[in-house]
């Protein structure tokens, strides 16, 4: 009896630790809401690495988003295709999409699941297009082509990782080409997702007992009695996805500037430079994230550079014109619009001209002001006494006292003044004041 009970403590310890390893199963769950950009990026890669370290059964993405960078979209997809844990992308809640490069990633994804109510298609990659300022004008040859170019890569990519994931290719293709869309059913008909799972529980027991094919190997998922982990976003994340918005990064710029010129303008106010440099490290950080055409921008300076002219040379008009024109091309030029879909990535121009017209004649006035500050008549410090009335307190000529602003100051003439005479100040010496007698007309 006594030597069972080893034999029966070791049974109980080892089906304690099959029961913990059991109960030690875990799914990444995490929310991708919004246009694919380098924080979507990093949020995804940042999460299939930590899935990674904690050996989780899958990695869940729920996903709404209606396209974003390809250069994004393309790092996204280097991450799943090579993920050592199963990915899974949810086109989820109900109402959700999964357009343009959301197409591609749902394509790479290790198993795709949509929820009711949803749609995925429109993948056709989208540049700027069109000849004229607001691209009314046909697409030249050079541009036809260089779409074609962009289009026949994207068919390539997106046929390659739809063979390699046994979905639709052909469809796929034409949601490219095409920009065709389905609803949630027909994407499970055309197999270009797996199913469509109303809630979250509904797709975890369609996975439970998967096998998804890795870089590493297959592996088997089990979800059942799985804990679920929650990635959220994370508050710094949060920060850089409403500051990485170009409407917002447009105005922290335009805010630094201003912050900076009345810095510059009233030396030692301290507060407006402080906070201009702020909203302009935050402007150039958003710019990191966004496909920034530094010509654009460069233009805008240029247009602020104007406006400052204006004040000091006369060109009845001119560079203020000029300037307009600058600040207004260069803030439409600022989005680099070829590289993302323009509806994702411009400003409006319902944001850019009254900022335009409110900058011309924010800084014109403003400058105005502080030149005719500058040419005013000094009224304190000794240049305010120059010209100035007082009364000789004293005989004044090589030397006596004078009294002005009802102070007594030191004075010299180059004739005798009696006391008590009205004097006016001509010019100082350090500490002493030369005067003249005023004459009283009779």
């Amino acid at each position: 009896m006594v030597k069972k009970i080893p034999i029966l403590l070791l049974s109980l310890a080892m089906a304690l630790t099959m029961t913990l390893t059991v109960s030690a199963a875990e799914v990444h769950v995490m929310e991708l809401d919004g246009v694919i950009n380098p924080v979507a990026a990093s949020y995804i890669h940042d999460n299939i690495l930590q899935a990674e370290k904690d050996n989780a059964e899958c990695l869940i993405i729920k996903m709404d988003t209606p396209g974003g960078l390809m250069t994004s979209m393309r790092d996204i997809m280097k991450d799943i295709l090579n993920s050592k844990v199963p990915v899974v992308i949810y086109v989820s809640p109900s109402g959700a999409q999964a357009a343009s490069a959301g197409v591609f990633i749902t394509a790479s994804a290790h198993f795709a699941a949509m929820a009711p109510g949803t749609n995925i298609g429109a993948a056709h990659p989208v540049t700027m297009g069109g000849g004229g300022l607001g691209g009314e004008k046909p697409d030249s040859a050079e541009t036809e082509t260089m779409t074609e170019k962009v289009t026949n890569d994207a068919v390539a990519f997106i046929r390659s990782v739809a063979e390699q994931r046994g979905r639709n290719a052909d469809w796929l293709e034409q949601s490219v080409r095409k920009s065709v869309s389905i609803t949630e059913t027909e994407a499970v008909r055309k197999h270009i997702v797996d199913l469509v799972a109303k809630d979250m529980d509904e797709l975890l027991e369609w996975l439970d007992g998967k096998t998804a094919k890795l870089s590493t190997g297959e592996k088997t998922i089990h979800t059942k009695d799985a804990k679920i982990v929650v990635r959220p976003l994370g508050i710094a994340r949060k920060i850089l996805n409403i500051i990485s918005d170009p409407t917002i990064a447009y105005l922290l710029l335009m805010l630094g500037f201003y912050g900076i010129y009345f810095e510059f303008a009233n030396p030692g106010a301290i507060f407006p430079g402080v906070l201009g440099g702020i909203f302009l490290i935050l402007a150039f950080f958003s710019f990191q994230v966004l496909p920034i055409n530094y010509a654009g921008l460069a233009l805008i300076v240029v247009g602020i550079v104007l406006f400052i002219l204006e004040v000091k040379i006369v060109s009845f008009g001119l560079l203020t014109i000029g300037g307009i024109i600058s600040m207004l091309l260069g803030s439409m030029m600022l989005i680099d619009v070829t590289n993302a879909p323009k509806a994702l990535f411009s400003i409006s121009l319902s944001v850019i001209i009254p900022i335009v017209l409110f900058s011309a004649a924010f800084f014109v006035v403003a400058l105005m002001l502080t030149v005719k500050t500058h040419q005013r008549k000094p009224t304190t410090g000794k240049e305010g006494l120059l010209e100035e009335t007082g009364v000789a307190f004293t005989d004044v000529y090589r030397s006596g006292m004078v009294a002005v602003h009802g102070e007594y100051w030191q004075a010299v003439s180059n004739e005798p003044i009696e006391k008590g005479s009205r004097i006016v100040v001509r010019a100082i010496d350090r500490m002493t004041l030369k005067v003249e007698k005023i004459l009283i007309e009779s």
